[in-house]
This record gives C-alpha cells, structure tokens and sequence, in this order.
C-alpha cells in the first residue's frame, strides 16, 4: 500500500496539474482556489506546501465562481477607513469619495483624525479615521454608525468599535494582528478568534502580505512595499460597491507622474486588492447605490476649506475687487490659504504672515489700498487679531476674518470641531465694536457664506466675521459649481476722484456706510486711524457727544444689514409646542433627525441660523409662536444665552456636546422624543 506522505504528493501534483489546466478554461477558477486558501485557511483548508505556492482541496468554492453574483441594492452605506496616522486613511477615503462622486450619489464626509504630526504608532491615540456617508437621496450627514470598517490594525479595529452596527463588515488586515500591536492596543486576546466580534462578518485579510507580492517584481524594499497597503484595501471595498478603480488608477498616474514606479505599485495593489475581493467567498454578494436625482449641472466634490476659499474668489471677480489674503497658518485653517495660492491667475494676493497680528493688520492695509481684504484663522489666532479687528471697526473698513473652530480654550483640540468661539465672535474685542456674523452651515455653504459675508463687508463698508468649523473644514460634500454672473451683484460704495461733496464719515442714508475712497485716489486725502473720528470729517476727535453718536452709529449700520439678509424660516409647521433650533455646523445632523421624527409622524418643527449678528428680522416672530424652543449646539450653551439676552420672554431649553465630535442623528432623535412624551 502507498503511504500517506506519498499519496498526499501524487494529490498535490494532480491539484497542480489541474490549476494549470484550469488557467485554459477558467482563471476565475484558479483565482479562487488560491485566493480562497490564503484566507480560510485556518479553518476550512487541508494544505500542502509545494513549489512555494499554497494549495486547497475544499473545492467548495467551484460552484460558487460560476454562480451569478447577487448584487444587494441599498438606499445607503456608511463606510469608516482606519488605520495609524501613517497608513493613508484620508487618501484612501478620499479617492473611494471620488468614485462614489462619479456614479452620482449624494455624500458627506468626517475626517477624524489627531494632532500629532505623527502620533505613536500602533496605538489607539495614533488612529486615524475617515468616514462617508453617501446614497441615493440628499445626505445632509456623515452618518452616525458604520456599516463597513477597514481596519488596518489592532488599534484602529478597538478604538472604532463603538462606531459601527452591530452587524457591521470589518475588513482587517490580519498580519497586522500579531502580540506586540495587540498589546499596544490593549487587547488582551486575539479579537479575531476570541468570539468578541460575533456578529459582524469578518474578513481577516493578509493585506500586508499580499501587498508585498503584489509589487515583489518591481524590488522595492520592505518599507516602501508597505507604503501602497492601503491600496489593496480600498480596492477591496471598489469591488464590494461595484466601483470601477480606472478613474483611481489616473489619480496615481496624475499624483506621482514624476516617480513612475510608485504609480505601477499602486496600480498593482490596487488590482491585487480588487481581484482578491472579487474571489473570496465573504464577497458572494456586493452592494449597489443608484446616483441620487441631483439637479442638472457640473458637480464636483468640495470640503468647505475649498469652498470658501472658491467663495472668496467668486466674489472677488463679481465685485471687481482684487483679492488680499493675509494669514497666518494654523489647522484647521490652513487649506484655504493654500488654495488662493494657487489662483495667481485671478489677480489673488496670498501672504503668509509671521504671526496672527501681520496677518490681520495686512488685510486692514490691504483694504485701505482697495483690495477685497479677507484673513482667516482658528479659535487662538481670533482671540490675536481682536484689536486690530477693533481697528477695523473704528476706520470702518471692509474685511472679512474667518474663525475655523475648533475644541479649546488654548491649543485644546486643534484637529477636532466645536462651535465654542460664538461670544468671542459676537463681543471679544475691547470698547463697543459690532461686527457682522455669519455662520456657514455646511461644506458646500462655505461657498456661498463666504460670497455673501464678502458682500455684506464691503457694501456695508463693516468687518464680518465668518464662523466655520472643523468637521465642515475638512468634510465633503457634492457641490453644484455656480456659473459666477449667476451670483449676487456685489457694488462696493466706492467713492469717485475729485467728489467736490466727500466728506470721509459722510454716511448713506439707507445702510450707513461711508464711502470707500481708496488710497491714492485724487482729490480724497483724509485722515484714517485707531482713534475716534469726528462725525463727517473723520478727523481726531475727543469730545464725548461726538463719541456716543459715533459709537450708535457703528452699531445701528450692523443692525440695518437686517434688511439685506434672508427671513428665519422653519421646517414643518410654523407654530406648535416644540421648535428645535440650530446655528452654523450642526445644520445637517438636525435636519436629518427633524426629517426622520416628522416622518415618524412626531410634531415637531425646526429653525436655523446662518445669520448671527444681526439676528433675521423676523426671529421674533417665529420664536414667539412656539411654546418650548430647544437649542442644540457643540458648546456649553452660547447660542442659547445669545437669544435669551435678545428675546427673554421665551421658554428655553438646550442640548449641547462638547465632545469635539458633532451631533449623532440617534440622540438629537431621542432627546426631542422624550421631550415630546415627557
């Protein structure tokens, strides 16, 4: 009788023979077997080494390669990418956001990731996340829960946990999963075999390892193979989703065509990725989202960093202003300097400044020259330039400083977002120097947020303080791209050479305003400066009858801009017992949570604020007509303390989270039902 050892050979060498006949007539065939075995081979593989290549004789998944796929259709799916600080995570999400962009379904997005330039690797400080939430319909969030996770190690797997569903895919990369990073995550056992993950459907991957076979033929050494893992897994979830990696693969050939061997390697990766996934017996179904009925016309996916900057430069073109960028860096503010560096061919100026104070006097020289002066910033960099913002005021020139929040109070969480900077915005400068305060409400919004407080300062000859934050910053969205002559007019009040009736306080008698006498301009030589003017001629003046006038002056301007900004309008019935209300970022998540009660069929009704200083005109009214009004906001309540100074006869009540995380839509929607039912 033959021996065991001996018959195993001849089976072996049979199997071999096979495959090499199967590549003939099926390499989806021989894909799948190989492919199958390098991933169960733990628990459904019998294996014999031979020739360096692995072999399985659970033939199972035969039947299941020629079987048609099911494809599962889906309304919506939220996706999370994570990994360490140095895996790539915000790449990878962003190119799987190009593709979603592509096939025409509506998304959002939410960055996640830490302040350290590079935080200690394999630990949970040092995760870096990237979540997208994108469907057939309008998403107005970046989703509560995950659906699907890629977690590329030990930590990224346990800090997301408590972000997914509970029935949620989780793609790891298992090489990853070895003693030294589990216990740098703080696991204690293996989570893969020790049962805690019951529930989710695990694809344990060797993405390391097929990574480095991936490109073994191009001789790139241990360290740079590893650099393109990311890859495989995203072309892992491409297939998943039915996405084509052709629009990915020109991204790399674009990104590094100066380094050709980084674009084969990650095209190689990528294809590995997506024909692994395209084998594997947990991908016997995949999911398809149908785009969502968009509005004709030219899209493109934007974070709100770029669309403001864009915003700036729309209104720079429309006012015939050229545009002055004085700023000094600093997260999450930074991008938008960067890109009006980019614009030289819009006649945009972009200065980097030493510091916050060069950055914001700049743009008051800037627009004393006659520029459309804009600085931006962050929390810190707002408390800086608050007396020169008190300059500003006081010379009545038009400036517009955008504060992108962040968590504080001093360095705090520079890469995390709050709404904490309203009462710094609305009166953090010494004496009474009102300025304008707008807050944009979502990615695409930074667009027309930052044309309109452009508008808004230089018509009303006012500073005006744009207040963004760090999920909208960095956050995506679909933006339909405007034609710019569609825009608002914008008709700075620029003042004529030689006006024989010049005065430099002379106001219109609408707005306020004065005129916008440039300098250099002849015949309009006045005097300009951090003290107080005399009413009309503007010159030095210290007499307190004067300083009164002027001051009301100053203030009643701000307040007229009432008349030149949109009504306060609310979703759903326009009185009743309950009325939620938000400002700035959280627009999104509360209008997902109004929708989704109202269709539940609870009565309630919502209001939100893009305007903060002044207030819309009909606030009032619109709050008067509810008998409970509850304010939800990313701080410890100063939205709400704001409307009781303005409208104290109201019943408030308030919801905050000071988390550096926004709202999720599950508790904004059981708070309001328990107020509802209590």
């Amino acid at each position: 009788m033959l021996n065991r050892a001996f018959k195993l050979k001849i089976w072996a060498l049979s199997v071999s023979f096979f495959i090499q006949w199967s590549r003939h007539i099926s390499k989806k065939v021989h894909k799948c077997i190989y492919t199958h075995f390098l991933v169960k081979k733990k628990q459904r593989c019998r294996v014999l080494l031979l020739h360096k290549k692995y072999f399985c004789y659970d033939f199972n998944m035969l039947k299941m390669a020629n079987e048609k796929q099911k494809i599962v259709e889906l309304k919506n799916a939220v996706i999370r990418f994570a990994g360490d600080s140095g895996d790539g995570m915000q790449l990878t999400g962003n190119l799987f956001l190009d593709s979603t962009a592509i096939v025409g379904n509506d998304f959002a997005t939410f960055p996640d990731y830490p302040a350290e330039i590079r935080a200690p690797q394999g630990t949970i400080s040092g995760v870096s996340g990237f979540q997208i939430n994108f469907g057939d319909k309008d998403i107005h969030t970046s989703g509560d829960l995950a659906n699907v996770l890629v977690a590329m190690n030990p930590a990224s797997l346990k800090a997301n946990m408590n972000w997914i569903t509970n029935d949620a895919i989780i793609i790891v990369d298992s090489d990853a999963f070895i003693e030294k990073n589990m216990v740098k995550a703080g696991y204690e056992n293996n989570p893969l075999t020790d049962g805690s993950l019951t529930g989710h459907l695990l694809i344990d991957a060797p993405i390391t390892t097929m990574t480095k076979d991936a490109v073994k033929e191009l001789g790139l050494d241990n360290k740079s193979a590893q650099k393109s893992k990311n890859m495989f897994a995203l072309g892992m979830v491409l297939y998943m989703f039915n996405r084509e990696y052709h629009n990915t693969i020109k991204f790399f050939e674009q990104k590094f065509k100066s380094n050709p061997i980084v674009v084969e390697a990650n095209k190689k990766v990528l294809i590995a990725g997506y024909h692994f996934a395209d084998t594997i017996e947990a991908f016997a179904s995949t999911f398809k989202i149908e785009p969502a009925p968009l509005e004709k016309g030219l899209y493109r996916n934007v974070t709100g960093n770029l669309a403001t900057a864009w915003g700036f430069l729309a209104a720079s073109e429309r006012s015939g202003r050229n545009l002055f960028l004085g700023s000094y860096p600093i997260t999450p503010a930074s991008e938008i300097l960067q890109e009006i560096a980019k614009h030289k061919q819009f006649s945009a100026i972009a200065f980097q400044a030493e510091d916050e104070i060069a950055g914001i006097v700049s743009t008051i020289g800037a627009s004393f020259a006659g520029a459309m002066a804009i600085t931006t910033t962050s929390g810190p960099g707002l408390s800086l330039k608050s007396e020169a913002i008190g300059l500003a005021v006081m010379t009545e020139l038009p400036i517009v400083i955008v504060d992108v929040q962040r968590g504080g109070p001093s360095t705090g969480l520079p890469t995390k977002s709050e709404q904490s900077d309203l009462m710094q915005a609305l009166y953090g400068r010494n004496g009474e120097a009102p300025v304008i305060v707008l807050a944009a409400r979502s990615a695409a919004d930074c667009f027309y947020s930052a044309y309109e407080a452009s508008k808004l300062a230089m018509e009303h000859m006012t500073p005006v303080i744009l207040l963004t934050d760090g999920s909208l910053a960095n956050g995506s969205e679909v933006f339909l791209i405007p034609k710019v002559a569609s825009l608002p007019e914008i008709n700075p009040p620029i003042a004529e050479p030689n006006d024989p009736d010049y005065l430099p306080y002379k106001r219109d008698d609408k707005k306020l305003n004065r005129k916008w006498a440039v300098a250099g301009t002849v015949g309009l030589r006045h005097r300009i400066g951090g003290l107080e003017k005399e009413d009309l001629t503007g010159h030095v003046s210290y007499d307190p009858l004067n300083h009164e006038k002027m001051t009301k002056l100053r203030q009643e301007k701000v307040d007229r801009v009432a008349d030149y900004i949109p009504e306060l309008n609310v979703t759903g019935e326009e009185e009743g017992d309950l009325l939620v209300v938000g400002w700035g970022g959280t627009y999104g998540v509360l209008l997902t949570a109004i929708e989704e009660l109202r269709e539940e069929g609870e009565k309630v009704s919502f209001a939100h604020f893009k305007h903060i200083m002044p207030l819309p005109k009909n606030t009032k009214e619109v709050l008067s007509k509810f008998k409970r009004i509850l304010v939800c906001e990313n701080n410890m309540g100063q939205f709400v303390n704001y409307l009781k100074m303005s409208f104290p006869e109201n019943d408030y009540m308030q919801f905050n989270k000071i988390q550096g995380l926004p709202f999720k839509v599950i508790e904004l929607k059981d708070h309001i039902t328990s107020l509802l039912n209590g």
